[in-house]
């Protein structure tokens, strides 16, 4: 098959790419804008790849995207592209509405055109895969309770409320054009090449250069916690055999409060780089006496202001895509976790590119 992936240079996108490069003998064109989180860097692993094509267009732009469907032809849309960060949705939601919700129409629109054309063996296969969030269901009243793909939304954030409108533009245009869509909505994804301002690794590097570990509120908002290969292999299996207008939901079965994975995070990193937290607290606070150094990664949390409308718990029931796809996750979150954090011990060229900024497409020159 033909893949197009939106949002391809992404954290999720990138994942999803690997994973059908690496393990399919599908193509994949990669539609990204390259925004702030759009790193090519998170796919040098496969951008030499033959079946692999990378276009920079924004799914704003019809016409950018006409040329890409005439182009590649593509048989399945796998749409990841979107503003995805809560704290900047509050700071700036104009971006949010731009992408999460003109971008998701006009990408529809360019995508049925391109379907109405098709001849109808090619129509009975083709599918518009929608990748959204937990986010959009709100936050859960009881301690047990979960989130079912018959939840109703109630989003609270301008981020979550634009994934929503997003998710009910795609209902939308199946039941008003037959348009052949499916929606999957996850829970907190975490692993390799994941944005550094994100909770996991903002912590992760923020411990190994002795700075404070900031955590909103008392840090009890739990969430649900998928390794994010696991939710590629999820989302691999919804775009290619998944029910043309079901919603799938896919979560890591790892309910963890926010305080709680910094702790683990913060106990790996004194197995792994014991030695590592004096050296860099002392260069950066000498002047503070010997006891009131840390002695421990822990010593750095630093409990902040809560975010506004912050949701207190997350938790998806994934049964359905476990019954009707065969999917569950690999990793708990205690062996993803590892991973994760070990990843980001190997690989500071990545990371370090990202917090320097040359990861940016104008300033990588030859090396894309």
């Amino acid at each position: 098959m033909r893949i197009l992936v939106t949002g391809g240079a992404g954290f999720i996108g990138s994942a999803v790419i690997r994973h059908i490069i690496e393990n399919t003998e599908d193509s994949v064109i990669n539609v990204d804008k390259l925004t702030y989180a759009g790193n090519l860097e998170s796919l040098s692993s496969v951008s030499n790849n033959s079946r692999y094509s990378f276009e920079q267009v924004d799914i704003c732009n019809r016409e950018a995207l006409d040329e890409i469907f005439g182009k590649y032809q593509p048989d399945v849309i796998m749409h990841l592209a979107a503003e995805s960060h809560v704290d900047r949705s509050i700071d700036g939601p104009a971006a949010f509405i731009e992408t999460n919700i003109i971008g998701t129409y006009t990408l529809l629109e360019a995508s049925r055109a391109y379907w109405n054309i098709l001849s109808e063996s090619k129509k009975a296969t083709f599918k518009f895969h929608h990748i959204s969030t937990d986010e959009v269901y709100g936050d859960l009243d009881g301690p047990t309770d979960l989130f079912t793909e018959k939840t109703a939304y109630a989003p609270s954030s301008p981020y979550s409320a634009s994934k929503a409108s997003s998710d009910h533009l795609v209902r939308a245009w199946l039941r008003t054009y037959g348009f052949p869509t499916v929606i999957t909505n996850c829970s907190n994804n975490y692993g390799p090449y994941h944005f550094p301002e994100k909770l996991i690794p903002l912590m992760i590097l923020n411990a190994l250069e002795g700075k404070p570990l900031p955590v909103y509120g008392n840090g009890q908002q739990i969430r649900d916690w998928l390794y994010v290969e696991d939710h590629a292999r999820a989302l691999y299996l919804v775009a290619t055999v998944g029910k043309i207008g079901e919603t799938y939901n896919i979560g890591g079965h790892n309910e963890k409060a926010n305080i709680d994975v910094v702790k683990t995070i913060c106990k790996l990193l004194e197995e792994l780089v014991p030695s590592n937290l004096n050296a860099e607290f002392i260069a950066r606070h000498s002047e503070l006496d010997s006891e009131s150094r840390p002695t421990k990664y822990e010593d750095l949390i630093t409990y902040v202001k809560d975010r506004p409308g912050h949701d207190v718990r997350y938790a998806i029931d994934a049964s359905k895509i476990e019954r009707e796809l065969d999917w569950k996750p690999q990793e708990t979150f205690e062996s993803g976790i590892r991973k994760t954090v070990e990843w980001y011990l190997n690989n500071n060229n990545w990371w370090s590119h990202v917090l320097d900024g040359s990861y940016a497409l104008e300033r990588l020159g030859d090396k894309l």
